[in-house]
């Protein structure tokens, strides 16, 4: 049995005393051969031994890799070695010995020859067949050990084990199946061997039913009792098939474990992502007294990389250092890379890679995935360098590793040039993963025309290629651009995941598209997605939230199986838009009640109400209990909040507190809300230190300038006033136009500043917007601010419009998009009340929804109205 399952492939281990043996035993031979029987002439199979002493039944192989070195000289000065018994001139025992050395050493060529050869001498090939068979399957020449297997109709176990074994070896797990049910066909009972090779064919092809049968029968002929190797294949078995119980329990079974049970296990709970279970499973192991081995270490240190157990990966580096493992196994050294980069533990895992006495591309590749994850896709790209400077052959994962880096840190030129590289090595041919890499690189870096082309021109599409570039035009704020793509993979036949759909509900939210969100809705309820995802849950609440449906956002979030910190504070950011501060410090109190922490987000959100309603003490208390009571210390957009609310309110003691209490430096935006609040309450002394600190942050600040000469002259210090024009102009801090950007269809970006005229569509906007002006002026609902550039008392000549460049943007789309269709503009420029109120006459009279948004707002004018409700 020994003999035969390392015949196989099944690894066996025999200790030193076994080698001593078989030392003496040839030394026995060789001393006085005719006490051994010469089976050679008789041998059908492998693990039929070549000598068998007439006594001891001690049995020799003359190809065994166990056998002594001095032992293949010794046959050849006796005249037994394998090359020349087939050159022996008896037929009936010529060929055998040497096909199953062949078979042993995987020599396709001398076994291949020694056919040829029994065809010159036209010998009966049937009685040569079994041994046949084994060879060219065990040399890997499949189609040709099936075609004689078929032709010879063995009747023995062996040859079809040998075609099963090689069938599985080579990952062909249907057709070991197979070939297993054609040898059952043909009456012949399988043996041990043939059910250990038969459930690894179950373990390729995720057949746990199939092996279930298996299991049963093995169980019934009682061949688990004393048979470690079986049972280690059906632990192996249910392992890699995902029923993990079940491996655990058949494990305990087993009357004997060892090393190879035990690691099957490690490495099946290692492979599902549970590490904590698998770190179990080898503390009971070492209890048991079995030392592990560089197999078993590797699924420990892939466990340990699971669930970031630095610290326990740590100690198994020491005990394979200890144990001198890493010497000459690579897989081992590049387990441990992968561990600390996945741990995080970059410095170590880099220190790692630099000592091992070989590198590969796995080891260079596992270290570049560790900078990439941790953001660092500098670092990363530097790795990749060094790895081509040293030789090293790039594989397919190493281009996915390096396109995620560029992506990281939109190095897309960098990313242009492995797509180069990569379409020289013809990679792309095949492997859609590479393709869907090409596409995410180019999105995530906003070069969005080249990831809709790499998507276009891939062989292959699915539904992860166009997540990819959906996803890219949501985060670049391109939501019809996203809807559109959708449309084309539902054209294609591709059904869209969980992925898909949150970028669209995304999509849907940056247009405020609540029609098409809707449906999205009605889909993601049919397919049952929402009762196990809850990202998917928060999206939704945060798309109808956004669309100033808040009856619907409320209704989702009630019906919700789970709520999380980013549903709620989606569902407080809706109603704080809409300045229901009530419901949204309810939805807080709720939220609480639920035992669901607040994030930044949420604090943020609720600031911001406070500020535009003017809740001074209850912005004071979230923002004090945000540290003491939730553990979370305010950012700077949290301080200026702040600072901008209580400087509005006039408490700008508190303000200036709350400032030099920041526990970094306040940035422009905070100086500047600390500056307009000294406008609103002409306090010059606070006014000059804020203006000091802002200009000192950025000279060329147009604004602060702006406000401190508001500052002198409501103060009535003219003169000052002057010299802080003066310093302006000497510091040559010009205010620079406010932009609008407005994107068509055809991704043509319309760019407009305050007053412009340069565009090439000047004339037919300024008609459109005179159009406009005019029907205002019929409706009696022109704006009314000192923002209006045209006296209004002329009655012969429609006013004209604000001059701000939103309006520009919204009548350039105008004029160039169909009746009814929506529109997005991205604006730089605050909204002034004038343009609110001509953006929401827009949308009434040319009926079309209206998006307008910059860094810090969002509006969503649809049907004259605004989604704010005047909260802004």
């Amino acid at each position: 049995m020994h003999h035969q399952l390392q015949s196989f492939g099944f690894s066996t281990s025999s200790s030193a005393a076994a080698g001593e043996d078989l030392d003496s035993s040839w030394k026995d031979f060789f001393r006085d051969t005719s006490q051994w029987w010469d089976n050679r002439s008789s041998k059908r199979a492998p693990r039929q031994p070549d000598f068998k002493h007439k006594l001891t039944k001690q049995p020799l192989w003359m190809d065994s890799p166990s056998n002594p070195s001095w032992v293949s000289n010794e046959l050849v000065r006796h005249g037994l070695a394998i090359e020349q018994c087939i050159q022996m001139t008896s037929p009936s025992n010529a060929f055998l010995p040497g096909l199953w050395a062949c078979s042993k050493n995987k020599d396709l060529s001398r076994g291949t020859s020694i056919h040829i050869e029994l065809q010159r001498r036209g010998l009966a090939e049937k009685m040569y067949a079994d041994a046949l068979v084994t060879m060219y399957a065990k040399c890997g020449e499949l189609p040709k050990a099936q075609a004689l297997l078929h032709t010879h109709n063995s009747s023995s176990v062996i040859p079809w084990t040998a075609l099963i074994a090689s069938y599985a070896r080579d990952g062909q797990g249907q057709n070991a199946l197979h070939c297993f049910k054609q040898m059952r066909q043909e009456g012949i009972p399988p043996d041990v061997v043939t059910y250990s090779c038969v459930l690894k064919a179950c373990a390729l092809t995720g057949a746990i039913e199939k092996g279930k049968e298996f299991h049963k029968e093995i169980s019934r002929q009682g061949l688990l009792e004393h048979n470690v190797v079986l049972g280690t294949a059906l632990v192996d078995m249910y392992a890699k098939c995902g029923d993990l119980s079940q491996a655990h329990s058949v494990l305990q079974k087993l009357p004997s474990r060892n090393v190879v049970s035990w690691s099957a296990l490690i490495a099946g709970y290692a492979q599902k992502g549970q590490g904590r279970q698998a770190l179990d499973c080898f503390v009971q192991m070492q209890r048991e007294g079995i030392l592990p081995n560089a197999v078993t270490y590797v699924s420990v240190l892939k466990a340990c990389a699971v669930i970031g157990a630095l610290d326990k990966g740590k100690q198994i580096h020491d005990e394979i250092l200890r144990q001198g493992l890493l010497a000459q196994n690579i897989i081992l050294g590049n387990a441990l890379v992968d561990m600390y980069a996945k741990c995080g533990a970059l410095p170590q895992a880099r220190s790692v890679l630099e000592r091992l006495s070989s590198r590969d591309v796995v080891s260079w590749s596992a270290l570049i995935t560790g900078y990439v994850q941790e953001g660092q896709g500098q670092e990363a790209l530097k790795c990749f360098e060094q790895m081509q400077s040293e030789g090293i052959a790039l594989d397919a994962t190493t281009y996915l590793c390096i396109l995620k880096a560029c992506a990281v840190i939109g190095a897309v030129n960098k990313g242009k040039q492995i797509h180069e590289e990569i379409l020289r090595k013809g990679l792309l041919e095949h492997d859609i993963v590479l393709g869907n890499a090409l596409v995410d690189m180019y999105a995530k870096c906003g070069a969005l025309s080249q990831a809709q082309s790499a998507l276009e021109k891939l062989r292959f599409r699915d539904v992860v290629s166009w997540s990819a570039l959906i996803t890219g035009y949501v985060k670049n704020e391109q939501g019809q651009h996203a809807l559109d793509c959708f449309e084309g993979m539902q054209r294609e036949g591709i059904r869209p995941n969980s992925v898909t759909y949150m970028s669209l509900l995304k999509a849907c939210a940056l247009i405020g598209a609540i029609d098409k969100g809707k449906k999205i809705h009605d889909e993601v309820s049919r397919q049952g997605l929402l009762e196990h995802d809850i990202l998917l849950g928060g999206a939704l609440v945060d798309m109808y939230a956004k669309c100033g449906a808040l009856p619907q956002a409320q209704s989702v979030m009630e019906k919700l199986p789970f709520h999380d910190v980013v549903s709620w504070s989606a569902l407080i950011a809706g109603y704080a838009q809409k300045g229901q501060g009530e419901q949204a410090l309810n939805c807080f109190e709720e939220m609480q009640r639920e035992g669901i922490p607040p994030d930044l987000v949420t604090f943020l959100c609720l600031l911001n109400l406070c500020n535009h309603q003017g809740l001074v003490e209850k912005a004071q208390e979230l923002f004090n209990n945000m540290e003491a009571t939730y553990g979370l210390k305010p950012d700077v957009d949290c301080f200026t909040c702040m600072v901008d609310l209580l400087g509005r309110a006039g408490h700008l003691d508190k303000a200036v507190e709350v400032l030099q209490k920041m526990p970094f430096p306040a940035n422009s935006s905070t100086w500047l809300c600390l500056l307009g609040a000294c406008r609103k309450w002409v306090d010059v002394n606070v006014g000059i230190w804020a203006f000091e600190q802002a200009v000192e942050l950025d000279r060329c600040n147009a604004s602060a300038y702006r406000v401190m000469v508001s500052i002198y002259e409501a103060a009535g210090m003219p003169e000052k006033a002057k010299d802080i024009e003066a310093l302006r102009i000497q510091n040559r801090a010009w205010k620079q136009p406010g932009r609008s950007l407005w994107m068509a269809s055809n991704n043509l970006a319309h760019e407009f500043c305050v007053g412009d005229s340069e565009h090439v569509q000047s004339k037919e906007i300024d008609l459109k917007l005179e159009d406009i002006a005019h029907k205002m002026s019929q409706e009696e609902c022109l704006p009314i601010s000192n923002w209006v550039a045209h006296d209004m008392s002329h009655a012969t000549n429609p006013p004209l419009l604000c001059s701000h460049s939103q309006n520009f943007a919204v009548a350039c789309a105008l004029i160039n998009t169909r009746l009814g269709e929506d529109i997005l503009v991205r604006s730089e420029m605050q909204m002034c009340r004038d343009c609110h109120n001509i953006t929401s006459f827009i949308s009434k009279i040319e009926r079309r929804r209206i998006v307008i948004i910059g860094a810090d707002f969002r509006h969503c004018f649809e049907e004259g109205k605004c989604l704010c409700i005047g909260c802004f």
